[in-house]
């Protein structure tokens, strides 16, 4: 299992628009077989950092649903929603590998 870790800078004042991002992106990292463990928006300290967790069975399947993703309607549309509002000014994607019990 890969988990997919996502550091947001986003826009203070499109806190709304990011979070309506969030929720477009949840189902459809489920629709390509991945689990999604949430959007976490600022709530007290930095006003402009977001977080996104989700996992895959694998690299392998990751990369399957970044090929997939990119050919997706819904996702060109969660995709366009973003550039449109401005509401993300970056963000850094990271992978780690869960350990359990």
């Amino acid at each position: 299992m890969v988990t997919c870790y996502l550091r947001y800078i986003v826009d203070a004042y499109k806190l709304k628009e990011f979070e309506h991002y969030g929720k477009l992106w949840i189902p459809l990292v489920e629709k390509f077989g991945g689990q999604h463990h949430g959007y976490f928006l600022p709530s007290e300290g930095t006003n402009n950092v977001a977080l996104a967790m989700f996992s895959f069975p694998s690299l392998a399947a990751y990369e399957q649903y970044r090929t997939d993703s990119m050919k997706d309607a819904e996702c060109q549309a969660a995709f366009r929603y973003a550039e449109e509002t401005r509401c993300i000014v970056s963000y850094e994607r990271s992978f780690f590998r869960p350990v359990f019990k």
